[in-house]
């Protein structure tokens, strides 16, 4: 399977949302928004992401578009994120994705985020290189609770 990062197209953002949308998806990543049902904020928040600084990429597999990748934040305080849907889990696809973005974006430190119990990210990013540095606790959206988070961080 071929994977490739692109710039975000107004296409996208359908799939995105939908994307968004799985339950079984937003439980593993936990930390959501708010409403993500809610379109108009949806809307609201990719035009602000498009329009910052952030680096945003599509990721495609054999030219399907299957989820999203980003760094975002201040310097010296920029994270990244991914999002992979859910029907191409497991496929290594996230770990691609992010190793090509990681690539793409040569500022060091980058810091990530994720649930405590998401062992699925937790080894894509320790894949790319990423290392856990702390934990903290965060209110997570998509389970209604304060839960533990693991903050990873990569150097070079």
């Amino acid at each position: 399977m071929l994977i490739d990062l692109r710039r975000v197209h107004d296409s996208d953002l359908p799939v995105f949302y939908r994307q968004q949308n799985d339950p079984e998806a937003l439980r593993m990543a936990a930390f959501t928004p708010q409403d993500p049902a809610d379109r108009d904020a949806f809307d609201t928040h990719w035009e602000k992401i498009r329009a910052s600084s952030a680096v945003l990429r599509t990721i495609l597999a054999d030219g399907d578009v299957v989820g999203s990748a980003a760094v975002y934040g201040e310097p010296g305080e920029r994270e990244v994120t991914y999002w992979v849907d859910r029907a191409y889990w497991g496929q290594g696809i996230a770990t691609a994705a992010l190793a090509a973005l990681v690539a793409e974006v040569p500022e060091r430190p980058l810091f990530a985020r994720a649930a405590a119990d998401n062992a699925g990210s937790l080894r894509v990013l320790e894949k790319c290189g990423f290392r856990a540095t702390a934990r903290a606790a965060g209110y997570a959206n998509a389970r209604g609770a304060e839960i533990e988070e693991i903050v990873l961080r990569l150097e070079s």
